[in-house]
């Protein structure tokens, strides 16, 4: 088949999120067919500036073509999106957010009108960007639409019922994401498929003796939890270190909480919190290693990968309960415990902390769930079979 790839973004260094699952699905389907994606030229969300040059370009056996894109306006995108968020925004002032939120790349759109008929499918990453809103309509009846869907303020949006009824078929990341996007939708969902994304098994790990050393180079005290990501009041980090302090007030004994990535939001000064900022894949994996927990108190996922990496190398996880996705992943798995407020909390990390042994066999028992659902062989013959389902429908 040919296939196009339309995202945001394309090329190497862009960690998690819809690029990371577009370019690794775009690499894998390069070996039996003929694969394009579509982007802008743009490295910053945020500004949407121009980095790579337009044109074309190659990533392996993957066919490259880049658009410029237009500098996003903040201000304009700050006053919409705060009429948006309250759910006062007529349905002209939701069709004008997309355009505010950019990437807006005119190239692609006349690239889509011209050109789209040449290809057999044609797969969208995320519905919340420009580049989706304005070019899946163009092609509808080849679009598949990744949508990356949470349920957050986006999703809510008048103007989408309509919208996800248009592509030719979905992919989804997890069960939960499947049903937010049915229920939606205005009349039946089109075919889907939940694919999740593919992860390898993890390296053998280092000696204890070696990762001990590498953690006390670090200033990493054991024991300790670890969050991994971006901190951010998005990804509920505020919660965390409220519920965090509250907990180390309460017990001598409390474990340290290390937090590895880049801040974009104020840490709190406690003796028990180690900040490391961001960290090598190398360090990622050490901290891994001899963490007792991993915490993900994000309310808003449409899949954590960083679930499935800590599952991976048999390390359970503490989740947000209120989070559908987090809540769903770690009960299917049996590879962990979820909270949904401060007692839930402080329960569940007692728990960790205490029983040691228990807690080993939720690690391992995630392991398990990963190697049967979230293998690259796996997730590429549900994926190959689906395209080619639409293909011929």
């Amino acid at each position: 088949m040919k296939l196009a790839l339309v995202v945001q973004r394309y090329g190497e260094g862009f960690s998690g999120g819809a690029e990371a699952h577009c370019r690794s699905l775009g690499q894998r389907l390069s070996d039996n067919h003929e694969v394009t994606a579509l982007a802008s030229c743009a490295r910053d969300y945020l500004t949407w500036e121009n980095h790579y040059p337009a044109g074309e370009d190659r990533d392996a056996k993957v066919s490259v073509l880049r658009f410029e894109a237009r500098p996003r306006r903040p201000q304009a995108l700050r006053e919409i999106s705060e009429r948006v968020w309250a759910g006062t925004a007529q349905r002209h002032e939701e069709r004008a957010w997309f355009e505010e939120n950019g990437p807006v790349t005119p190239g692609l759109h006349n690239y889509l009108e011209d050109h789209g008929d040449e290809y057999d499918l044609i797969l969208f990453w995320t519905f919340r960007y420009w580049q989706t809103w304005d070019g899946l309509p163009l092609v509808a009846d080849r679009a598949v639409l990744v949508p990356t869907a949470e349920r957050d303020w986006a999703i809510r949006m008048e103007v989408l019922g309509e919208f996800f009824r248009l592509p030719r078929g979905y992919l989804f990341l997890t069960p939960e994401e499947q049903t937010l996007v049915e229920d939606r939708c205005e009349g039946a969902l089109p075919p889907s498929c939940v694919i999740g994304a593919g992860i390898a098994p993890a390296p053998a790990p280092g000696a204890p003796g070696h990762i001990s050393w590498v953690l006390a180079g670090l200033g990493v005290t054991a024991p300790y939890i670890l969050y991994l990501g971006r901190l951010d009041p998005n990804k509920g980090c505020r919660s965390l270190f409220d519920y965090f302090t509250a907990y180390a007030s309460t017990r001598d004994d409390a474990p340290h909480l290390v937090l590895a990535g880049q801040a974009a939001m104020e840490i709190p000064t406690h003796p028990k919190i180690t900040p490391l900022g961001f960290v090598s894949d190398t360090t990622r994996a050490n901290l891994m290693s001899g963490a007792r927990v991993l915490v993900a108190p994000s309310l808003y996922e449409s899949l954590c990968m960083v679930v499935l990496e800590a599952w991976n190398v048999g390390l359970p996880v503490l989740v947000n309960g209120r989070c559908d996705v987090l809540r769903g992943q770690t009960i299917r798995a049996n590879g962990g415990l979820y909270y949904c407020d401060f007692l839930e909390f402080c329960e569940a990390l007692d728990f960790f902390m205490r029983k040691p042994e228990q807690a080993s066999v939720l690690g391992t028992q995630g392991t398990c769930y990963v190697q049967r659902e979230y293998r690259w062989p796996t997730v590429m013959a549900k994926l190959e079979a689906f395209l080619a389902q639409l293909s011929v429908a």
